[in-house]
């Protein structure tokens, strides 16, 4: 089966004083109807290449790859009348933090039927529907209520989900969540990765799941690719996650505290140069 989304060698930079800086620096994957973690620290390029592939990295920011292809149809660079088309009805973005990512001065409902109208070209009474029908999706209690408030008065974690039911009413064929979870108690983040896991099953959707959080990822992904300094270092399934071979990808796991097994202080991540250029460490089905 052809994967939903194939990228090859991508690359993003962007030009300053001392020179060119490479953010993402050849960056190469499939996906496919599954779950795939993108994990690694702040800086390592992961939101970045989710920008990438939505088209949403400005002058003079430069965007390259080999081959970025959505169900076998290049979308790299664009025009943006075209992007528009593609970004939200076929690739949505659940954005890290719902407060800088909802208007403040529209209410929910106008929010989230503004964009669905824009891709189905419906009647404001189907999206209204839509809205409300998506909302109950996501387990809000009281739809109509939330569907005519403001997002100051709607919680974190009801801002979270009302951020994913806008982004999959059109019914995109790929969803990239960029740290969804982050700013969430444990008992909202488990609700929220279970309709997530839901909606990706009952749709049969692409997700690419941006995260920091390696335990996280090992427990809800497929596969998972780790970044370091705007490469994929390595690739493997979640569940060998715990096995990885990388040093860096060990490193980041032994930096993690264990209830089964406490230390006096946790180790420091050596880091070495040569992570920077090497290639990557496990490849993935079907090669680079």
């Amino acid at each position: 089966m052809s994967p939903l989304l194939s990228v090859r060698n991508l690359r993003v930079s962007f030009p300053t004083r001392s020179g060119t800086f490479d953010a993402v620096r050849g960056v190469s994957f499939d996906l496919g109807r599954e779950r795939l973690g993108v994990v690694g620290e702040s800086g390592s390029g992961k939101s970045m290449t989710g920008r990438a592939i939505l088209g949403l990295v400005r002058p003079p920011g430069r965007v390259t790859a080999d081959r970025m292809e959505l169900d076998g149809q290049p979308i790299l660079n664009l025009p943006e009348r075209q992007m528009r088309a593609l970004r939200g009805a076929r690739i949505s973005m659940v954005m890290q933090d719902p407060k800088f990512s909802l208007n403040p001065v529209m209410t929910i409902g106008r929010q989230i039927t503004e964009g669905y109208r824009l891709h189905t070209r419906t009647t404001p009474q189907a999206a209204r529907d839509k809205a409300l029908e998506m909302l109950r999706a996501v387990q809000i209690r009281d739809p109509e209520r939330v569907f005519d408030a403001y997002p100051h008065e709607v919680s974190g974690g009801m801002g979270q989900r009302i951020m994913i039911a806008m982004m999959l009413a059109p019914d995109p064929e790929i969803l990239i969540a960029d740290e969804p979870t982050s700013a969430l108690d444990v008992s909202v983040r488990n609700e929220v990765l279970r309709i997530m896991d839901k909606l990706v099953r009952d749709r049969g959707m692409g997700l690419i799941f941006i995260s920091h959080d390696l335990n996280l990822v090992a427990e809800f992904c497929d596969r998972v690719l780790i970044m370091y300094a705007g490469r994929v270092v390595e690739e493997l399934p979640a569940h060998d996650l715990k096995n990885a071979r990388h040093p860096y990808t060990q490193g980041l796991l032994n930096s993690l505290p264990r209830l089964d097994h406490p230390v006096e202080r946790l180790s420091v991540l050596q880091r070495q140069d040569s992570w920077r250029d090497e290639e990557i460490a496990t490849p993935f089905p079907g090669g680079l």
